[in-house]
């Protein structure tokens, strides 16, 4: 399938926190509550669908131990989004030791959009990924991001080839005035 875009995302966080959970609740619309812990990167993709536009996007999901983060690390160089995931105590509400206001206060600081989701439920899971996308291609759109230069996370999708051939009439192919046009766009 053809795509407008892809944009490279990574999902970063610490070890256990859902983040393998996430890719697969967005990617397959599945949750599995046995994991195995990620080792180095994991890969998914998912086309999505931004004002009209087709947009893949490419996820690499990281390993959270200390012992993979040099291996990690050289996965965020070249992504456009990334989600920074962590855990308020396994969707237990009541047995929550991070709250709201902490987790919005963090990205307002930093700039950050910010979404509590739910693998285990799949609630705004889906959010977290196309508000994302949206907000980058609406950086594309304003100038922000150079979309040829993939050091920004961002490929132009590749081009679908258009060839078209003009069969010459008798008179022509006798006159020598044969035109014929193909071509790829």
């Amino acid at each position: 399938m053809t795509y407008a875009y892809l944009f490279k995302y990574i999902i970063i966080g610490d070890t256990g926190v859902g983040k393998s959970c996430l890719l697969l609740q967005f990617t397959d619309k599945r949750f599995q509550p046995v994991h195995d812990l990620t080792i180095g990167v994991e890969f998914g993709a998912r086309m999505v669908n931004i004002d009209g536009k087709q947009i893949k996007l490419q996820i690499w999901d990281t390993a959270g131990q200390e012992s993979f983060r040099s291996i990690t690390r050289s996965y965020y160089r070249g992504a456009a989004g990334a989600l920074l995931v962590y855990d308020i105590t396994s969707d237990l509400e009541s047995r929550r030791d991070v709250k709201r206001e902490e987790g919005e206060a963090f990205a307002r600081e930093h700039g950050l959009i910010f979404m509590e989701t739910s693998a285990k439920t799949a609630c705004n899971v889906e959010e977290a990924f196309i508000n994302t996308a949206k907000e980058i291609y609406r950086k594309i759109q304003q100038g922000v991001f150079d979309v040829h230069n993939e050091a920004n996370g961002i490929k132009i999708g590749p081009q679908q080839c258009i060839s078209t051939s003009v069969t010459p009439s008798t008179s022509q192919r006798n006159s020598g005035d044969i035109e014929s046009n193909s071509g790829c766009c």
